[in-house]
């Protein structure tokens, strides 16, 4: 079976073009390129690289410890404020956050390569087995954290550590949440968000319970009657629709969940792929889908968004990186129509787009381009049921500066909340601050959560 056979198909590449195309995106720095990059950090006293990390990680400190030698040093560092800092390292947005801000931007237009030394210290750490942090003595409270996403395992880390006990519900199979299921394979090779799970649960006092769903198999009042506090975070898992012709046609895929089945196949070649691939959107999803069909044997593949460039959620770098693999992207088109031929997707009907008074709008002019596989990347929703009498905003749980949210003891943070930015680090400083809050909460003799009508 060739690369160039119509319609959607298995095993279009040879065992070793598969190989080459997942292998790592960034691979680790060696010690001696460790040392050479964190000699160009001007190790700032106000540090703008450190303001612009949403988990506020000290940067100079751990690039000087990487520096002088102690590496291990770094990595407490950085898990000190983002204990899931080694993912962090591999597929945070550094150069729209950190290394966006940093100084050697001004005078050589090159940022010291702050991703990529966190990942340097962290791996270390992990590969040593270092662990950082012991329980203090048992407090006798305990916590349901629902949902073992970036946000959940930051949160039930921070509450472990201080002496509680844990319980963590996800839905899934495996714990790890985006990290597991929704980050591009080759951002994340070996298996290393696992790797990572059991790293931050090997400090003790967590408990997982995998398969356990909010509002099927419990409610937030069941949590909140048997439970000291509860954090809630359930992440997004409903998909938007494009609401077009054509929808619900073999070979019109979810982007979200090609993600994830193409993250747990044990052989990449199970996965099958269209020859023309169309990819809707143009936010990291579409990106990450867009970049592994080409991977994966498409041989065209377009990404079309409804405004320009300028206006699309996925850092230009990312950008650059699919155009780099042949991806086209195609702006200031909107999906009008999924063309068909026997019961398959057979291409896809646009329409030109405007801005007019800061409007979007359709210009009436169309184009058709050929496809036989259509993914869909407009966004994700919150979707959940149990919650009771929770306030909401906007489709999102409504919290406070603290994550805590309109009932006595429940708290929430990551995607699933009013102001969720959909980044790993985001989530991850959620989880870790409204850990420090249940704690404080718990010193002070706060009461148990309260029934949830």
């Amino acid at each position: 079976m060739g690369r160039l056979e119509t319609g959607i198909h298995k095993g279009r590449l040879t065992p070793a073009e598969y190989e080459a195309n997942f292998s790592d995106l960034h691979p680790s720095l060696d010690d001696h390129e460790a040392l050479v990059a964190s000699d160009r950090c001007y190790f700032c006293y106000d540090a703008p690289c450190m303001t612009a990390c949403p988990t506020s990680i000290d940067i100079p400190l751990f690039i000087r410890q990487i520096s002088t030698g102690n590496p291990l040093g770094s990595a407490k560092t950085i898990f000190d404020q983002n204990i899931l800092g080694g993912m962090c390292a591999r597929v945070c947005p550094t150069e729209t956050l950190c290394e966006e801000a940093c100084v050697r931007n001004t005078a050589e237009e090159r940022p010291v390569e702050i991703g990529r030394l966190q990942r340097y210290a962290t791996d270390t750490a992990m590969a040593e087995n270092k662990q950082f942090y012991a329980r203090a003595a048992s407090t006798g409270k305990r916590i349901a954290v629902v949902g073992a996403g970036p946000a959940g395992l930051a949160c039930a880390h921070r509450l472990a550590v201080n002496g509680h006990e844990v319980t963590l519900f996800d839905a899934r199979e495996k714990a790890g949440g985006l990290n597991e299921y929704g980050i591009a394979t080759y951002k994340t090779v070996d298996d290393f968000a696992q790797r990572e799970v059991d790293y931050v649960l090997s400090v003790g006092g967590i408990e997982v319970l995998n398969g356990q769903a909010l509002g099927r198999d419990f409610s937030l009042a069941d949590l909140a009657s048997q439970y000291d506090a509860v954090f809630l975070g359930l992440g997004l898992a409903g998909v938007n629709a494009l609401r077009t012709e054509g929808e619900d046609l073999h070979g019109v895929t979810d982007a979200v969940a090609y993600i994830g089945e193409l993250r747990q196949a044990t052989d990449r070649a199970d996965i099958a792929i269209g020859r023309r691939v169309v990819v809707i959107g143009g936010g990291m999803t579409a990106i990450d889908a867009a970049v592994q069909a080409k991977l994966l044997g498409a041989e065209e593949v377009t990404i079309c968004y409804r405004r320009g460039k300028e206006h699309m959620n996925a850092s230009e770098f990312e950008q650059d990186l699919a155009t780099s693999k042949g991806v086209i992207i195609r702006h200031w088109l909107a999906p009008k129509r999924i063309l068909d031929k026997d019961g398959k997707v057979a291409g896809i009907e646009v329409e030109y787009t405007e801005l007019r008074d800061g409007k979007l709008t359709g210009t009436g002019d169309t184009g058709v381009i050929a496809a036989d596989q259509i993914f869909k990347a407009i966004g994700q929703t919150f979707e959940a049921s149990g919650l009771g009498s929770l306030h909401m905003e906007a489709g999102r749980i409504s919290v406070d500066g603290e994550g805590r949210t309109s009932i006595d003891g429940v708290w929430a943070g990551g995607d699933c909340v009013l102001g969720g930015e959909d980044l790993t680090v985001s989530a991850v400083a959620h989880g870790r601050d409204a850990a420090e809050s249940i704690n404080r909460a718990l010193a002070a003799g706060a009461k148990p959560a309260a029934a949830v009508a």
